[in-house]
């Protein structure tokens, strides 16, 4: 499906989805014990990738749409061998985590995915597993899916880079919990996008699960169970996603109205930087943490540097700002954001540029120029990366013109109804078969 916008001007208030990254970790840890309640989980095409990955290894999980909650039941630290392959969809996060998952099965789990999820890198982790006493290969002998687990893994130590992806920590904390000895893991490397494992060891503090930083990396003990406080979890509302309606209001939003984004309570998201990239680039700006709302009017912006080595996700959201804002916005630190859904600093460099931005692009350094930018309306594409698809997106409500983007349905894996919040916030948006 595609989409077309005009340019518009948006107000009002909106309401971004529950946190992704939350609701992936909340639904496994809730498989690793022996049940629990999530309560205002995202409902996405990724989530539900790992709903099925705790029902393959022998948990059960059950939406009840009228109260908006999960009801999960885990299999108790002790997951089976899944009677069919796992498909993990287009969702990165599902597969590193269910891989360590995998390797704590007593026989062989298969993962795959789409030809995108089958592109990224999973060679560290399967290396992790190996030294853990498992058996992890790629079936294809390129560190990449399909990929075959055979456990169980009884815990130790393992190095494993910290650049390359922050979820090679995440899935082996959370699997370490439940295994005899529990898992040090040792960096090789910096560790990019740190604030992911902040949000793990969150939730499994939630869950009532120990884990912490230490000198060279990350510890969990083993022999834990998953018990959140009275069996339930909430999930937070998701930053990465209100990016996108905070753009918009700083770039699009009517002469003298506000655009008001709520359930934005703090945590330990380090995508609720945006506030500060915004605040940074001169936006009229105001977040009410106690209340959990973010007020925002449209703005004079101006381009700023900004490292990206810990906010992967936020890269094409401030490639666009630096389209609209007067001066170089310099993205640095952002390699890793090329292994993603899509290689997304190619990815935005080439479609704004399609929309008429002058961009320059480094191997870890993205800089839109804007001064020498003017967009217009254009045919771009997506790539098939929801990220990519809202980001266009608030670029297209400042175009001249009309702007279509293929493959808009990709929103539906972190938020569904984004082109209908557009919608109702007042944007010229139309679905195209």
């Amino acid at each position: 499906m595609d989409i077309e916008l005009s340019q518009s001007r948006v107000h009002g208030r909106a309401r971004a989805p529950p946190s992704k990254s939350y609701t992936h970790r909340a639904i496994l840890a809730a498989g690793y014990s022996a049940g629990a309640l999530v309560y205002n989980p995202l409902n996405s095409a990724d989530t539900q990738a790992t709903m099925r990955a705790v029902e393959a290894f022998g948990g059960d999980v059950d939406r009840d749409t009228d109260k908006d909650v999960l009801d999960v039941t885990g299999f108790d630290g002790r997951p089976g061998v899944p009677a069919n392959v796992i498909d993990c969809a287009n969702s990165g996060t599902t597969m590193r985590l269910v891989t360590a998952c995998a390797g704590l099965a007593d026989g062989i789990s298969i993962l795959t995915g789409d030809s995108s999820l089958r592109s990224r890198p999973q060679g560290p982790l399967l290396d992790a597993l190996d030294a853990l006493g498992g058996r992890a290969e790629s079936t294809r002998g390129n560190g990449q899916a399909p990929l075959a687990i055979k456990g169980p893994i009884s815990g130790g130590a393992v190095s494993i880079p910290g650049d390359v992806s922050s979820q090679y920590i995440t899935a082996l904390l959370m699997a370490g919990a439940v295994t005899e000895e529990g898992i040090d893991v040792n960096l090789e490397t910096e560790l990019k996008s740190a604030p992911y494992v902040d949000i793990t060891l969150e939730v499994l503090d939630a869950f009532g699960v120990e884990a912490e930083q230490t000198d060279d990396g990350f510890s969990v003990p083993g022999g834990q169970s998953y018990e959140p406080t009275d069996g339930e979890y909430h999930v937070p509302g998701d930053f990465s996603s209100m990016s996108y309606l905070l753009a918009a209001g700083a770039v699009a939003a009517d002469e003298g109205k506000e655009l008001v984004v709520a359930g934005a309570q703090p945590s330990a998201q380090g995508d609720s930087a945006i506030v500060d990239v915004l605040e940074r680039m001169g936006a009229d700006i105001d977040w009410n943490r106690e209340d959990g709302y973010i007020t925002v009017q449209k703005s004079d912006l101006s381009g700023v540097e900004v490292d990206v080595g810990d906010t992967p996700d936020l890269l094409p959201t401030i490639a666009t700002l630096g389209a609209v804002a007067s001066g170089d916005t310099h993205i640095v630190n952002c390699e890793h954001v090329r292994y993603k859904e899509t290689d997304r600093v190619s990815a935005m460099a080439e479609e704004l540029t399609e929309m008429g931005a002058t961009v320059t692009e480094e191997q870890d350094v993205l800089t839109v120029h804007g001064d020498e930018s003017s967009l217009e309306g254009a045919a771009v594409d997506g790539r098939g990366d929801h990220r990519i698809v809202m980001s266009l997106a608030v670029a297209g409500l400042v175009a001249d013109g009309t702007t279509t983007i293929a493959g808009g349905d990709h929103v539906d894996v972190s938020f569904p109804d984004f082109f209908d919040v557009l919608y109702d916030l007042g944007a010229d948006v139309r679905h195209v078969q």
